[in-house]
């Protein structure tokens, strides 16, 4: 495994660290997740109120292949437990609020006196100090503070503000979070050093979107740009980028094509040629005429006659599909997106690591379905007594 030997205690919680976690726990890294006694927040809240048996669909889409103990971190017991646990870790990764670590006694330069070589791994909502450090981190609110709403759907009276439909910056702020770990990794493997990571998924929303925030800061910097035809895409995009619907109410995403070529294939499937503006259209300049023009034509074919279409002349286009296309979609399938595993007795389904290492999906192997199921074991694996153990289980300084 490519992070194997790595030991790394998470007291994450919510789903960036958790995910984060996650993706290491993937590369073969032992993941601790340390939890309170009742158990993090997301075994006992779900999107939808969905949970599979007792296990909640939350919980599920970012916690596999972690072990699974409860320690209660308030009491001078449960810092001291802990703390001969980061004696022979090599990373502590948590997403508390700024400064709580600290108020607990756990901080880094706490962490430090046991652990010089510590790699401590913090992730906030918006950083560790500034003027919005206080205030909560939640995927949706930094979409709205970072400009992603406001660029999803154009600003024009008619068209109110869209959020992306999943927590898209809790999932890139995970991927960046894990990443800076893994670099943390390879730094102490090659020099013995420890490191400091901060993230944040302010920073993260906004690195979502380098490519529309470079070519706005460096253009016209004017909010005017992103009103648009609604069915296209972006704001800095050439037409016909965007999405369009078919005369049987199914819907196709059209990226970036040469007019002409797009002409004619609107033509071959009995179109009238569309007007993009003669004789030399300009595909950015003049997009929302070209984007309507290109929704009357689509508008009058039904999906099948624009899919025959579009794949005979070679368009760049994609039909729009719902979670339930994707979960039949021969190309998921291949790829192995979707996992199917034992949860509390019953079929669950989860998606797989993203990536392939040696053309290998690292595989589910464990899920800690219960809180504090692997407390006996993590403690035993990093040197408790048994004797020991008993006696934190009876106090309730662990569970």
């Amino acid at each position: 495994m490519l992070l194997g030997g790595a030991r790394v205690l998470s007291l994450c919680h919510y789903l960036q660290g958790p995910a984060a976690a996650q993706y290491l726990a993937d590369m073969g890294a032992d993941v601790v997740k340390i939890e309170p006694l009742a158990g993090a927040y997301e075994r006992h809240w779900s999107g939808a109120r969905v949970f599979v048996g007792d296990v909640s669909g939350f919980f599920l889409c970012a916690n596999r292949n972690k072990r699974a103990i409860a320690i209660d971190l308030k009491s001078p017991r449960g810092r001291e437990t802990f703390l001969r646990l980061v004696a022979k870790a090599d990373v502590v990764m948590e997403n508390f609020r700024p400064g709580t670590v600290d108020r607990l006694g756990i901080g880094y330069d706490a962490l430090r006196a046991v652990r010089p070589d510590i790699i401590f791994a913090s992730a906030t909502g918006f950083g560790a100090d500034g003027p919005y450090a206080e205030l909560p981190g939640q995927d949706l609110l930094i979409q709205a503070r970072t400009g992603l709403v406001a660029a999803t759907a154009g600003q024009r009276a008619d068209v109110l503000p869209a959020a992306a439909g999943c927590a898209a910056v809790d999932q890139h702020g995970a991927a960046l979070f894990a990443m800076g770990i893994a670099a943390a990794l390879y730094r102490k493997a090659t020099t013995g050093q420890g490191t400091r990571i901060e993230s944040s998924l302010f920073n993260a929303g906004i690195d979502l979107q380098q490519e529309s925030i470079a070519n706005y800061l460096n253009g016209s910097k004017t909010p005017a740009v992103f009103a648009r035809d609604p069915h296209l895409g972006t704001w800095f995009h050439e037409a016909p980028y965007g999405i369009y619907r078919t005369a049987d109410g199914r819907h196709v995403a059209m990226s970036l094509n040469a007019l002409p070529k797009l002409r004619a294939a609107l033509v071959a499937a009995g179109c009238a040629a569309p007007d993009f503006g003669e004789p030399q259209p300009d595909a950015y300049g003049d997009r929302d005429r070209i984007a309507a023009a290109v929704a009357e034509a689509i508008g009058a074919l039904t999906f099948a006659q624009a899919d025959e279409a579009f794949a005979a002349a070679g368009i760049w286009y994609a039909p729009v599909q719902n979670y339930t296309d994707l979960a039949s979609d021969p190309q998921a399938a291949h790829n192995r997106v979707f996992e199917k595993i034992r949860v509390a007795g019953r079929d669950a389904v989860v998606v797989n690591h993203p990536n392939r290492y040696d053309g290998q999906v690292p595989p589910v192997r464990r899920v800690a379905e219960r809180v504090g199921q692997d407390t006996g074991a993590v403690l035993a694996d990093f040197g408790f007594a048994e004797g020991e153990i008993g006696a934190l289980r009876a106090d309730g300084v662990v569970a």
